[in-house]
């Protein structure tokens, strides 16, 4: 405990310094690297339809100015991405050079749709409508961000036919569905861990999973074990630390990407909650800089 308070002390310290340092000339251009931004992590900024609407121009701007090209959507409903309809939403990240590149929603299931393993026809529905929407956006990725912590091993059975039966309907439409955990999915279910029964029960065709290895450090749980358990089933990761990325000092980012060929990972994905910084985009800019910067990360994942 008192190492992990001395770590996380220093950490901050010198994101402190970094978030009030004024930038330095330098002959040194830093690697482009693919780097996506969930854009929950700026939600006071660019939340909702209406904040979207007023800072949406100069926000994405100073997104792609700080190095990321793609990011991940989490306010879809009715048919549209941030108020916007699918493509005026596709023509504003074309606009700021970025790329629409997954999106965080789903529809709730009922207990009867869990108790039988299949979603409803009202359900499927409304997949078909947020596939077609995405899709129209330019959206490849389509990730359910949260399932509660079941009771039984039988309803989280209900749980993973359900998935692979949405996952298959995305794959016959050519999007890819994902499940992202937070930390309670490490969490035993009776006699079996939540997310490896996941793993283990959903179909690899239609169902892969992008890993939030903040959380999963915060489960009790190591990124790289799951990556060479399930080679393969991790085509997407959400970089996420205590705050700004790498300066907790708590997340083995070394580890995680020299296995990230072994996981499958297509895209990493930066995603922050909370911030040091006042000002939330410096913070933004501190996460994409320490993966600029790292000699670790590679400039691309999916060739």
């Amino acid at each position: 405990m008192k190492k992990y308070f001395y770590t996380m002390v220093a950490g901050v310290s010198m994101m402190l310094a970094a978030c009030t340092s004024q930038p330095q000339a330098t002959d040194m251009t830093p690697q482009k690297k693919d780097i996506g931004l969930q854009l929950y992590s700026i939600r006071q900024l660019i939340g909702n339809a209406e904040k979207f609407a007023e800072n949406q121009e100069q926000i994405l701007a100073q997104l792609a100015k700080q190095g990321y090209t793609a990011v991940e959507t989490a306010n879809y409903g009715d048919g549209k991405l941030y108020g916007l309809t699918p493509e005026e939403f596709k023509a504003c990240m074309n606009k700021a050079g970025l790329k629409p590149l997954s999106t965080h929603t789903t529809r709730g299931l009922s207990k009867e749709e869990v108790a039988a393993g299949a979603p409803s026809e009202e359900t499927m529905k409304w997949w078909d409508e947020c596939i077609a929407a995405h899709k129209a956006a330019g959206v490849e990725y389509i990730v359910t961000p949260w399932q509660n912590l079941p009771k039984t091993l039988d309803e989280l059975k209900g749980w993973c036919e359900c998935d692979n039966a949405i996952g298959k309907k995305c794959a016959e439409a050519g999007m890819k569905y994902a499940y992202h955990n937070h930390a309670h999915e490490f969490k035993k279910v009776e006699d079996q861990v939540m997310l490896a029964y996941m793993i283990e029960n959903t179909d690899p065709q239609y169902v892969f999973f992008e890993l939030d290895v903040y959380w999963t450090v915060m489960g009790q749980a190591s990124p790289v074990e799951y990556f060479k358990k399930y080679p393969g089933r991790f085509k997407l990761l959400h970089i996420k630390d205590h705050k700004e990325i790498g300066q907790s000092g708590i997340v083995g980012f070394d580890a995680i990407f020299k296995n990230a060929e072994v996981a499958g990972v297509e895209h990493i994905i930066v995603e922050a909650e909370a911030y040091e910084c006042e000002d939330m985009m410096d913070g933004v800019k501190l996460c994409a800089d320490y993966l600029l910067g790292a000699d670790f990360v590679k400039a691309n994942y999916s060739k």
